[in-house]
C-alpha cells in the first residue's frame, strides 16, 4: 500500500535525454557559446562583455606554468561566481580526504565486494565512500579513490576545491551538468571534472555505482609516447568536451564546495550553472574507453602495464606519476612461448585496481572473486599476480592467438601507498580470506641431475 499519495508505488524510470553535443581534442583551446554573440571576439575581458554577461577566469594552475601545462578557462556567466553568501559547514558522510591516519598503512592485500545497495534518495555526493589515499590535499599531492552509489539525481550543485575527480561508470549511466555543458558518461566511459568546475549529477537510470579518483596534484594528461611514436594509447580526438548550456534559474539553489578535506554548503538565490559561453582548456571531458588504441607485444613476453596508460599526473620525478589511469581493454594475446595473464611482481607503486564489466583475465570471477564493481588495493612491494586457477590454467594451454574479449578492468597506480581509511578496513563487503587465492600454488622445482 503506498503511503504517501503523492508518490507512486512504482515510479517510472527517469527518461533518457537525446545525447548531448561535443567538442573534439584532449587539452585544446576550445570555444563554445549558447547563445550568438555571447563570446567576446579579440579579447577575454572587454569593458562590457556582450550580452550584459559577466567574464570571469578560472584557472586551473598558477599563472607562470609552462605554456604546455597551463590550464585556464574564460567563462562569460549571469552573475560572477562571487556573488554567493557564506558557506557553513556540512556533513562529510562517508567521504574522507589525505591525510589519511584512522588506520597505520597496511601492507596486505586487500579486496572487497561491491558496495552494498544505497538507501531511497542517495544523490551522488552523500553516495561518495571513501577507500584510502595518500599525500596531502592541502598541499596539493597525492589521491584518494572513492566508491559512489546513488539512487537519486542531484538537486544541488557539486564542486571539488581540492582535486579533479576522474569519474569511471560501473552501473547506470551519469549526465553531469557542468558550468561547460552536459557530459553523458556511461559504463565503459568515464568523465574528467577538472577542479573547482562545479557540476550536478543526474542518474540516466534507476540506480548508478561507479569509482572515483580524486587527484590533489598536477592536473591529468596524455602520457608521453616516447618510442611508441607519434599514435597510440589514448588519442587526443577521443576526449569529448561538452559545447555551452546554461541555467537561467531564478531561486534558492544548495551549492556544495569540498575545501581542504571537508563539505561546505551555502544557499544562492541563483544557479552557478549560468555560463552562457566559454572559451579555454580548463575544461571537463568524456571518454570512451573502447576507443583505447592497445599497444602489445608481438613476440614474446608481457610488456609492462605502463603501455596501457590512459592518463597520467606527473610528479615533480620525471617518469614517477603521482596517479596513473590504466584501462585493461579488450585485446589480442599473441605471445609465443609466454606467460600471457598479468606476471607475479612486486612493485614501487601502489595499484588499486576495479572491474567495469566481465572478468580480468589475471583474476577467476564468480561468488567471491573479482567482480563488476569490487576492488582490490595491492600497495608498494606487495606480492600479487594470477590466482592459482589462473596460473594453472595458463601455464597449461596450447598459444593460439586469443582475444581478450570479455571484460573491462581499470586501475589507479600511485607513487605512495594507499592508506584506507577505517571504514574500508572494517567494511562488511571486505573479503577477509582474498590471500587464499595463491594457496596451493604448488612447488614444481626440478633440480637437474
Amino acid at each position: 500500500m503506498n503511503d504517501n499519495p503523492r508518490k507512486p508505488t512504482n515510479p517510472p524510470k527517469p527518461h533518457k535525454p537525446p545525447n548531448p553535443t561535443y567538442l573534439p581534442g584532449f587539452g585544446n583551446e576550445h570555444t563554445s557559446e549558447a547563445v550568438p554573440g555571447a563570446l567576446p571576439q579579440g579579447r577575454n575581458a572587454p569593458q562590457r562583455a556582450p550580452l550584459g554577461l559577466y567574464a570571469e577566469q578560472l584557472s586551473g594552475t598558477a599563472f607562470t606554468e609552462p605554456r604546455a601545462h597551463n590550464r585556464r578557462s574564460w567563462l562569460y556567466r549571469i552573475r560572477p561566481s562571487a556573488a554567493h553568501p557564506a558557506f557553513t559547514r556540512t556533513d562529510n558522510g562517508t567521504l574522507r580526504t589525505a591525510p589519511f591516519t584512522d588506520v597505520p598503512p597496511d601492507p596486505n592485500r586487500l579486496r572487497w565486494n561491491p558496495l552494498p545497495a544505497a538507501p531511497p534518495g542517495t544523490d551522488f555526493v552523500q553516495g561518495l565512500w571513501t577507500v584510502g589515499g595518500n599525500g596531502d590535499a592541502a598541499r596539493r599531492t597525492g589521491m584518494a579513490v572513492h566508491l559512489y552509489h546513488a539512487t537519486a539525481s542531484m538537486d544541488r550543485v557539486f564542486g571539488d576545491a581540492d582535486g579533479e575527480l576522474l569519474i569511471v561508470p560501473e552501473h547506470g549511466g551519469l549526465r553531469l551538468r557542468t558550468e561547460f555543458g552536459i557530459l553523458h558518461a556511461e559504463p565503459g566511459e568515464i568523465a574528467l571534472l577538472p577542479r573547482g568546475v562545479r557540476f550536478r549529477v543526474e542518474l540516466l537510470d534507476e540506480t548508478a555505482r561507479g569509482y572515483v579518483c580524486e587527484n590533489y596534484g598536477a592536473p591529468f594528461r596524455l602520457p608521453e609516447l616516447g618510442p611508441i611514436g607519434a599514435n597510440g594509447l589514448a588519442n587526443a580526438r577521443d576526449f569529448r568536451a561538452p559545447t555551452a548550456a546554461y541555467e537561467d534559474v531564478e531561486g534558492p539553489v544548495e551549492v556544495v564546495n569540498k575545501f581542504c578535506g571537508n563539505l561546505w554548503r551555502a544557499t544562492y538565490d541563483h544557479s552557478p550553472l549560468d555560463v552562457v559561453a566559454w572559451h579555454g582548456n580548463h575544461v571537463p571531458y568524456v571518454y570512451d574507453l573502447r576507443r583505447f588504441n592497445v599497444i602489445g607485444s608481438i613476440s614474446y613476453d608481457h610488456p609492462d602495464p605502463s603501455i596501457f596508460t590512459v592518463l597520467t599526473s606527473p610528479s615533480n620525478t620525471p617518469g614517477l606519476a603521482g596517479v596513473d589511469f590504466v584501462v585493461f581493454a579488450p585485446r589480442w594475446l599473441v605471445g609465443e612461448d609466454t606467460f600471457r595473464p598479468p606476471y607475479f611482481h612486486r612493485n614501487v607503486m601502489s595499484e588499486y585496481m576495479g572491474l567495469i564489466e566481465g572478468a580480468y583475465d589475471a583474476k577467476a570471477a564468480g561468488q567471491g572473486g573479482f567482480v563488476p564493481g569490487g576492488g582490490s588495493l595491492h600497495n608498494m612491494m606487495s606480492a600479487h599476480g594470477p590466482d592459482r586457477e589462473t596460473f594453472d590454467r595458463a601455464s597449461a594451454s596450447v598459444l593460439r592467438p586469443q582475444k581478450v574479449a570479455d571484460g573491462l578492468a581499470f586501475m589507479f597506480e600511485t607513487r605512495w601507498p594507499v592508506t584506507v581509511t577505517a571504514q574500508a578496513a572494517n567494511a562488511e563487503h571486505l573479503q577477509t580470506a582474498y590471500d587464499e587465492v595463491w594457496q596451493g600454488l604448488q612447488r614444481h622445482f626440478r633440480p637437474l641431475r
